[in-house]
């Protein structure tokens, strides 16, 4: 099944954390937080004005984002577990290293 988000919403994987802390030991599964990164998977064509101007997203599939703690709906898509937020729930795009010095 495909999908496709509608207006200012996106279609997020979450980037799963580390199993192990710096000193070595290994976090149980219960313990662990759910991770506030993930992956954009599919966007919306954005939100609109009352003039019925399109905003264009700041995001786009690919990109590394972060976002709240609490931000967004569990959804299931081929069997995947995936989030769907708004645009708006989106604290920040991630970049690597080569980016960040660009920016």
């Amino acid at each position: 099944m495909a999908f496709k988000p509608l207006h200012d919403r996106v279609l997020v994987r979450r980037i799963e954390g580390e199993d192990k802390t710096k000193g070595g030991l290994i976090i149980p599964d219960s313990a662990k937080e759910k991770p506030a990164e993930g992956i954009v998977v599919a966007c919306g064509e954005g939100a609109r004005k009352d003039s019925g101007e399109l905003i264009e997203m700041a995001v786009s599939a690919g990109d590394k984002i972060l976002f709240g703690k609490w931000s967004g709906t569990e959804v299931t898509v081929n069997g995947e577990e995936l989030l769907i937020m708004k645009e708006s729930d989106i604290l920040g795009i991630i970049l690597d290293d080569a980016a960040a010095k660009a920016a």
